[in-house]
């Protein structure tokens, strides 16, 4: 952390030659200017990179997708969805905006919580696979025709839920499972169609693949603070693990069938998830977790893309990087004395998400104004924007948790400096909470939360800082001295 940032603006002959080169010029700075940070936004087919966990996923290897809101959850699955092969079927079902208390009324009162909702999902999951086996050539036409009438149906996922769980569907699905699997048990609900599904799929979904990809699933974690919400929520969420475990269980014979439902949530969720076998689930989880190295190879790649839509040699990093930042260096300290690269710069006000440098790099690049390349200068003037960023997406994250979350950012903004003891912070939240500004008393507990999502980190000595995001296993020290997130200074008016 150094107190004050300045750019040096003496250029070396070497500096010069890369503003004047024909191989960085107004096209990439443009095509960089039109990233975007949401996943389901951006040109997946140009810009998706093939990590080691796709391969994982397309395996039915791994089918938790766990990690902080920005890691790149969305893009994975995007790019499942756009799986389109003759024996590979996806259907992404996104929870954005939708009615969870339509959810909520459907539970299976069988079971106990947090298990009311397994039948649910359950029932969703091979809802779905019905809807996709209509795409598979494979199915028998006479199958597929049967399931036309009831599955081909292309509403809103709200309204289709609604409509699968309704009586007249109900009759009409146990005439199609009269016909195909030969069951003559009237169900007394929808409920009991689950086992008609499992026994239709298995039966006649052939060889295929199928994956269902569960997406956006925060919309409700907002209101979690009211403990009925709560506990309504995270029985949800843990029904729905539950249920896709079952699932790959019933379908693990390796002849049949593959159905791959997968779940992509935020890693702070997770943790509400409630199971005793919760610890075994490590075996189908992935965590997508960055470094610098990983980044790196992302940026190359994509900076490669922007270049060239369909290169398949990617540049090293340290040229792609040049291309776009030329080599100056940047000043750091008081005096600009210290040198640091523009990449290391950028990275300090990041928490290493690919959104993060995405968003950076977005809005360097409509700051260059027809500029070649991307100077010192335009990354200095930017660095307040993205802090303006950083300080929305930690507000977003937080404010389920932390509803008075705005007001706690500005009882940190009012001690005007980024390193302080705790008895400083606690001094400052508890003025804010005598005038009435914040309701959360335990100042502790917010210091907590506050460090899990790396608004905060330790300082252990002068230079040496203990951030979550850097180290997973950090807990809080409350014996050492505080230090704010460098991403956050513009935005907190500190310094």
């Amino acid at each position: 952390m150094n107190e004050e940032l300045v750019i040096d603006s003496a250029f070396t002959s070497e500096e010069i030659e890369d503003l004047d080169t024909s191989n960085v010029d107004q096209a990439l700075i443009s095509e960089i200017s039109s990233w975007k940070r949401e996943g389901k936004a951006e040109d997946n087919d140009r810009y998706f990179w093939h990590v080691k966990e796709v391969d994982q996923i397309a395996k039915g290897e791994k089918y938790f997708v766990i990690g902080r809101k920005g890691a790149g959850k969305t893009a994975l699955s995007e790019y499942f969805n756009r799986q389109n092969k003759f024996d590979i079927f996806a259907e992404k079902l996104s929870f954005k905006n939708f009615p969870f208390n339509q959810l909520y009324s459907n539970k299976n009162l069988k079971y106990t919580a947090p298990n009311q909702y397994i039948t649910l999902w359950k029932y969703l999951i091979y809802s779905t696979i019905c809807r996709l086996m209509l795409k598979n050539e494979a199915v028998d036409s006479h199958i597929k025709n049967e399931l036309s009438q009831l599955y081909n149906d292309e509403t809103s996922l709200g309204r289709r839920i609604n409509k699968w769980i309704g009586k007249e569907f109900g009759i009409s699905l146990f005439g199609l499972s009269l016909k195909i699997t030969k069951k003559d048990h009237i169900p007394e609900d929808w409920i009991e169609h689950v086992d008609l599904l499992e026994d239709l799929i298995m039966q006649h979904a052939g060889s295929a693949t199928y994956f269902v990809l569960f997406d956006e699933l925060d919309e409700d974690y907002r209101d979690i603070v009211k403990d009925e919400q709560y506990q309504q929520y995270s029985s949800l969420i843990t029904s729905l693990f539950k249920a896709v475990q079952d699932v790959r269980m019933v379908f693990s014979n390796n002849n049949g069938p593959k159905i791959y439902p997968v779940i992509f949530l935020r890693d702070d969720i997770y943790e509400i998830v409630q199971d005793a076998d919760k610890n075994k689930w490590g075996d189908f989880r992935v965590d997508l977790n960055w470094d610098t190295e990983k980044l790196k190879k992302v940026i190359a790649f994509r900076i490669s893309r922007a270049i060239n839509p369909n290169c398949q040699s990617i540049l090293t990093f340290d040229d792609a990087w040049n291309k776009v930042f030329g080599k100056r260096r940047i000043g750091v300290g008081s005096r600009g004395r210290n040198q640091i690269d523009t990449f290391e710069f950028i990275s300090r006000s990041t928490l290493l998400r690919p959104r993060d440098f995405v968003v950076y790099l977005q809005n360097c690049a409509e700051a260059a104004d027809g500029r070649r390349i991307i100077t010192p200068e335009i990354i200095k003037k930017v660095d307040k924007a993205f802090s303006n960023y950083l300080r929305e997406e930690f507000t977003d994250e937080l404010f389920a948790i932390l509803p008075d979350i705005s007001n706690i950012f500005d009882a940190i903004s009012q001690l005007r400096k980024w390193n302080f003891s705790i008895s400083e912070i606690e001094t400052a939240y508890k003025s804010q909470l005598k005038n009435g500004f914040i309701t959360e008393k335990n100042v502790k507990f917010v210091l907590q939360v506050l460090y899990l999502f790396s608004v905060i980190g330790n300082t252990p000595k002068t230079g040496r800082y203990v951030f979550r995001y850097q180290n997973r296993e950090a807990r809080l020290n409350f014996n050492e001295r505080v230090v704010v997130h460098r991403g956050l200074f513009k935005a907190l008016q500190i310094l």
